[in-house]
């Protein structure tokens, strides 16, 4: 299938997903959003990538919201359909049984800034800008921003990023824990790069069951997500990943996982 929005490149078990509109700013129209879906659900098959980095082209704008042409024609009915697509598509990220790392190289805007919200990891460039602010087209984000905002940072600062529709920059977004880290803008993706190729040298049975009781820790009892995990780290014992990993500590080596 033809994928026009995005550009997917692959190097060392990591793959790069890039939103290439930069003449709009990277905004995530009807048809990027299609692309973004087709493109995770490719790369979920491709068992030689490990790792995702999710950026956009250009230094301007990792995503910069919606296309507000296509939210113009919106009534009742589509506008449910607009934000049903949009959520599948970043529950989809969020689920991910790989690592998902955002690269935010400028404004994250709106479904930009649930799109980060979605990924694992969020790292960001010095210029970056953060900001919910469907409030000021007299909507509310869409794209599960209500939901996993209020998650990451706490309920107060969610609703004020939401009520007041304000931008903040990538310090103010590292200081409430919105980003991981900030990078300046030209070693952002040489460094979050560096940082996937680490995590795809990792055993990749036990950094999928790491990301699944993580994820699910949100939604089960402490009891139950601790029995989820006890379950997970069951499975890597009998792993052909852990003899090796345990194996190489004690022969003072590096581990060459096989993922199985």
């Amino acid at each position: 299938m033809n994928i026009k929005n995005v550009i997917v490149d692959k190097e060392d078990k990591v793959a790069t997903v890039k939103i290439n509109r930069p003449e709009k700013l990277n905004t995530l129209s009807i048809d990027t959003l299609n692309d973004l879906k087709m493109a995770f659900k490719l790369l979920a098959k491709d068992e030689f990538i490990h790792v995702i980095v999710v950026t956009g082209e250009g230094d301007k704008s990792f995503a910069a919201g919606a296309d507000i042409s296509e939210l113009n024609q919106l009534n009742e009915d589509s506008g449910f359909n607009f934000s049903k697509n949009g959520q599948e598509v970043f529950d989809i990220i969020e689920k991910y049984n790989k690592p998902v790392i955002a690269a935010v190289n400028g404004y994250a805007l709106g479904g930009g800034c649930e799109l980060a919200l979605a990924c694992h990891i969020r790292f960001a460039s010095e210029n970056a800008k953060f900001g919910q602010p469907e409030v000021n087209l007299g909507i509310i984000p869409g794209f599960g921003g209500t939901q996993r905002l209020s998650k990451l940072i706490n309920k107060s600062l969610a609703l004020e990023m939401i009520l007041s529709g304000q931008h903040i920059n990538a310090a103010e977004a590292y200081r409430i824990g919105l980003v991981n880290k900030i990078f300046k803008q030209e070693e952002l993706l040489p460094k979050t790069l560096e940082f996937a190729k680490l995590i795809a040298q990792k055993g990749q049975i036990a950094i999928r069951g790491a990301i699944q009781a993580i994820n699910l820790s949100f939604e089960l009892q402490p009891g139950e997500g601790e029995n989820l995990e006890a379950k997970l780290f069951a499975e890597c014992c009998q792993s052909k990943d852990f003899h090796e990993g345990t194996t190489a500590f004690l022969e003072k080596r590096k581990p060459v996982f096989s993922n199985k």
